[in-house]
Formats: C-alpha cells, sequence, structure tokens
C-alpha cells in the first residue's frame, strides 16, 4: 500500500508541476490578451521556440542553469517556483481526497485560485478567462463534490458574487473611492460555487484579516504618505482564504455557524 501511495503521489506531482508550465503561459499571456495555444512556448528574449527537452517543468530550468539556451539570457525563477508550487498543491489536494472526483475538481479551483493571485499580484486584474470557467466548473463538480450539494453550489455563486458587490458599495459610499474590482466578485463567486455558500464568511473573514495585516505592515514599510490610499489586490487573499477553508474547514464551519447566528439574532 505504501508504495502505490508513493507511486500516486508521484503523478500527482508530476501532473500538477505540468499544470504549473500551463499556468506559467496563462499568467504571462491572460493579461496581454493573447492566446495560450499559439504560439507554442518561446523565450521572452529572443523569441525563439523552446524544444520539449528544455520545457520540462523545474527540471530543465536546473539544466540550463536559469539561461535560454540559444540567447542566454537569463530565466526568471518564477516560472520554476509556479511549477513547483503547484506541484505541492497537486499533491496537498490528493492528500486531502485521494485520487476521487474530488481530487481533480478541487485542484481544478486551487490552480484556478493561484493563477489568479499571480496576475492579481501583478497587473491587479483578474481575468474573466479564469473566473467565468471555473464558476461553470464549479457547479457542474458540485454533482460530485463531496463538500457541498448543486443548491449549495448555486447559492454560493450567486451570494458570492452579489456579498461582495453590497459591501464593495458599501465601502465607495462612506469613501467615494473604489475599493474592489469586478474580478474580486466574479473570484469570489468561482469560490462560492466550489464551496458552497456557508464558506463565503469563513473565506471572507480570513481574507480580510490577512489582507489588512499585510497592507497596514506593506503600508508602514514603503512608508506611504497616504495610508488610507494604499491599495494592493484582493485576489490573493481570497483565494488564501478558500484555500485554508478546503483544508480545515471542519475547524471553520462552527465559526461561519457562530457569525450567521449573531446577525441572524441581531
Amino acid at each position: 500500500m505504501q508504495e502505490i501511495a508513493l507511486v500516486e503521489i508521484t503523478a500527482v506531482f508530476i501532473l500538477g508541476a505540468l499544470v504549473g508550465s500551463f499556468l506559467n503561459v496563462c499568467a504571462y499571456r491572460l493579461p496581454k490578451e493573447e492566446s495560450v495555444i499559439r504560439p507554442g512556448s518561446h523565450c521572452p528574449h529572443c523569441k525563439t521556440p523552446i524544444k520539449w527537452y528544455d520545457n520540462i517543468p523545474i527540471l530543465s530550468f536546473l539544466l540550463l542553469k536559469g539561461h535560454c539556451r540559444y540567447c542566454g539570457k537569463p530565466i526568471s525563477w518564477r516560472y520554476p517556483l509556479v511549477e513547483l508550487i503547484t506541484a505541492f498543491l497537486s499533491v496537498l489536494v490528493y492528500l486531502r481526497f485521494g485520487l476521487t472526483p474530488a481530487y481533480l475538481g478541487f485542484f481544478f479551483m486551487v490552480a484556478g485560485l493561484w493563477v489568479a493571485s499571480i496576475i492579481d499580484l501583478e497587473y491587479q486584474i483578474i481575468p474573466d478567462e479564469i473566473s467565468l470557467p471555473g464558476i461553470l466548473v464549479g457547479l457542474f463538480f458540485s454533482l460530485y463534490n463531496p463538500l457541498t450539494t448543486p443548491i449549495d453550489a448555486l447559492l454560493g455563486a450567486l451570494c458570492g458574487a452579489g456579498g461582495l458587490y453590497l459591501l464593495a458599495e458599501f465601502y465607495y459610499f462612506f469613501t467615494k473611492r473604489e475599493g474592489l474590482g469586478g474580478g474580486d466578485l466574479k473570484l469570489l463567486a468561482m469560490i462560492g460555487a466550489f464551496l458552497g455558500v456557508k464558506s463565503l464568511i469563513p473565506v471572507l473573514f480570513l481574507a480580510s484579516l490577512v489582507g489588512a495585516v499585510i497592507g497596514i505592515a506593506a503600508a508602514l514599510w514603503q512608508k506611504a504618505k497616504d495610508k488610507r490610499t494604499f491599495a494592493i489586490p484582493f485576489g490573493p487573499f481570497l483565494s488564501l482564504g478558500a484555500i485554508v477553508y478546503l483544508f480545515f474547514a471542519s475547524y471553520l464551519e462552527p465559526f461561519s455557524h457562530s457569525v450567521s447566528s449573531t446577525v441572524s439574532a441581531g
């Protein structure tokens, strides 16, 4: 049994690294509104097409010592890092759900959140090409999802987008500044479709808590003149909240129920 588990872990690690390689392509091309299919992978400096043996996730970067074979220009460390993190995320989802339909569905969710976070951090946008198909996949996956039901997933998608929209309008009413973008709304709708409506309060709480701590720390570190207008993307914190919820839902659901009860009582 241990040998079988080791083989499966190795397989999902390799799958994760391959998916991570594709996520690198998405993170580079989607913000530029370029096709993620054509042309094939090429060096961003000399534009030379990359041979398959130079495009093996993680390994090729190490063999090439972080430089293009053709022009010698350095290759960003982000590429193997994204591949490695995606591989580890794949293993974590496998350890949580095993080789089941749940693994495939939740790895799709985690990979989508991961690439959305990469893009949001660099460009402060979340492409619809990630969140909108993610919502549809999440709703379809609810037929096999062990954490939710189709009705719960539908409510999660609707309340995710609607709840964050109301929060954004509330923020704008008092500050007259845009605090959340449409990409955040769609991303939370995607999260709700995968994790259900009960996940939204814990996810938003975790995202807001971590975002506030990091935002204040970053503002102080950069010594911003007006800390009230210091802006950081919210998508990565929503993604982090969703991933934490995925692995620790049993610990966070009592918090969700207590908050819901408090709101209802009020």
